[in-house]
């Protein structure tokens, strides 16, 4: 919303620019900051939205030499006599108040995250409707972020329907495994997931030092009995372990854990990593889960006294994931592409009977945060423009 500038001024020994907006708020700039930021063609590429000006030439002690202003913009002089010009709209977006700050951190990363267990309602959309349409393919997006998963319905049964999803947001997460792979029972599998037997929780990938943002799964052949799919909301989960074992969310959030995977697929691979299996942001908010147990690597390099509590740490997490309250059930069918957040949910699969012919086909596809992240922010921008 447009808020004009009722008056501005230098402040602080110059340091500081302070403003009073016409709606009574004020803020304040620092001298340094708005010369780094000034906008003119010298110091910044309008064309690219990329900063020229270098931090060498930045005086980091710079005072505002001049400055004048009207309801719409602040005319600034600086001892140099390089001339700046700053929009009201642009400078009151930027409010370096915390309120300001917190608003615009929403407006930009979407951190809303809506908690569920086993009451989970598995928000579901339209797979053509998403293709074709931005409202559609926004609220996709948007309850992706939110909820953490989002089931699509009335895809094809052949392949090739994950490859429309990842042209859709920009493009799909190449692994070792290629670009999309096939789950179903394969002899000599070379990953857990191309059996028939149970998978436990597990999130995927975390032998990668980044691990895939979102995975998306297709059902192109679904078996008669058995092959269940399982998901629960680890952040959720994180939250129970807290709450009821603190020190167990202490360990699995501060012990780094080794994770491995040798083989071949899209070509030959050695892959090794280390992870915190609960890793927590600079505030300790959880960020990612990171837990595969097929993959969890026979080395453990921790100090030997710490081995034994790390495993009763990691059942107590594990045995909460199983808690019927925690995890949601539902069959997929074919046609059917659930799309879901790698970093915060956990999913497993019920057991089913291996017969002559394959019975339960899935093709995978991963994409990375950031470029869902990035289709999101544009969706919104552009049906916003719309309305």
């Amino acid at each position: 919303m447009h808020c004009p500038i009722q008056k501005a001024e230098a402040v602080e020994g110059a340091q500081l620019m302070h403003v009073v907006w016409h709606d009574g708020a004020e803020s304040l700039y620092p001298a340094v900051w708005l010369r780094d930021n000034c906008q003119c063609p010298d110091c910044y590429l309008d064309s690219a939205k990329a900063r020229k000006l270098l931090i060498e030439a930045l005086d980091v002690n710079i005072s505002i030499k001049g400055l004048t202003f009207d309801r719409e913009k602040v005319y600034i002089t600086w001892p140099n006599e390089h001339y700046s010009e700053f929009e009201a709209d642009w400078l009151k977006k930027r409010c370096f108040s915390q309120q300001a700050r917190e608003k615009l951190r929403r407006e930009l990363f979407l951190p809303e995250c809506q908690y569920w267990g086993s009451e989970l309602r598995l928000p579901t959309l339209d797979f053509e409707d998403v293709l074709k349409d931005d409202e559609h393919a926004y609220k996709w997006l948007s309850s992706l972020k939110k909820v953490g998963i989002v089931r699509l319905t009335g895809a094809s049964d052949k392949r090739g329907e994950v490859l429309k999803l990842g042209k859709r947001i920009g493009f799909l997460y190449l692994t070792f495994y290629g670009h999309t792979w096939q789950v179903q029972d394969k002899i000599d599998a070379n990953n857990v997931a191309y059996t028939t037997g149970k998978l436990s929780f597990h999130t995927d990938y975390p032998a990668l030092h980044h691990p895939p943002g979102v995975q998306l799964l297709h059902c192109i052949k679904q078996t008669v009995t058995g092959g269940d799919s399982e998901i629960v909301d680890g952040f959720n989960v994180c939250r129970k372990l807290k709450e009821k074992n603190p020190r167990a969310f202490q360990i699995l959030s501060s012990t780094f854990v080794d994770f491995t995977d040798i083989g071949v697929d899209y070509c030959d691979f050695s892959v090794q990593s280390k992870h915190k299996i609960i890793e927590l942001d600079d505030k300790g908010q959880v960020i990612r889960i990171n837990f595969n147990n097929a993959t969890r690597d026979t080395v453990f390099d921790v100090p030997i006294e710490r081995v034994q509590p790390f495993y009763a740490a990691l059942k107590e997490f594990v045995d909460l994931m199983n808690c019927k309250e925690s995890k949601f059930t539902f069959k997929m069918n074919p046609g059917d592409v659930i799309t879901f957040d790698n970093w915060r949910l956990l999913h497993g699969r019920r057991s089913y009977e291996a017969g002559t012919e394959i019975s339960r086909h899935l093709e995978g596809a991963y994409a990375d945060w950031d470029v869902v992240m990035s289709r999101l922010r544009i969706l919104r921008q552009s049906i916003q423009n719309k309305n």
